[in-house]
């Protein structure tokens, strides 16, 4: 290599840099394709598109600009997923764009969060239709569900995201 004015540092760092930061992108991609689908899985990006094709040569379906909402993986391709989102649409999304923490969204209308996993327990705070939120601790028809701090328990029945799938 030909270095005019020591930059042989920088260089290094920066090529250092970019393998680790490539290393790590490939890592999150890399543990959802451990799974077979179908599995749930989260949108773990600002800003992620679907497109008809697992490649960035198909033509894009949707932008989804909601962190942390649920998506049903339905098929791999290497480092693209097939998705379903909580209205049913499909389409491929690059796997870097995806998470394993197991988020959920409300449907129908106002749910109320309990304090035990029980429809007699004491309503802790309701949830609105949409809101998405983290599901911990299923069973039985419960979940435990947070979100920004606040957690309770709804009716797995009134969530999408909880139910279980053939790939987990």
């Amino acid at each position: 290599m030909i270095v005019i004015g020591g930059n042989v540092r920088v260089r290094k760092s920066l090529a250092a840099v970019m393998a680790a930061v490539l290393l790590l992108a490939s890592g999150a991609g890399e543990a959802l394709a451990q799974k077979k689908p179908p599995y749930w899985a989260s949108i773990s990006a600002g800003k992620a598109r679907t497109r008809t094709g697992p490649g960035r040569q198909f033509p894009a379906m949707w932008l989804y600009q909601r962190p942390q909402l649920p998506v049903k993986v339905i098929e791999t391709f290497p480092n693209w997923r097939k998705v379903q989102d909580p209205d049913g649409a499909t389409g491929w999304m690059q796997a870097n764009l995806l998470s394993d923490a197991r988020t959920a969204i409300v449907r129908g209308e106002i749910r109320p969060m309990r304090a035990e996993p029980d429809v007699s327990a004491s309503v802790s705070w309701r949830a609105e239709p949409g809101v998405v939120g983290t599901i911990t601790d299923c069973a039985d028809g419960w979940c435990r569900f947070e979100v920004a701090g606040k957690a309770g328990y709804i009716e797995t029945s009134h969530i999408w995201g909880a139910e279980e799938l053939g790939g987990e």
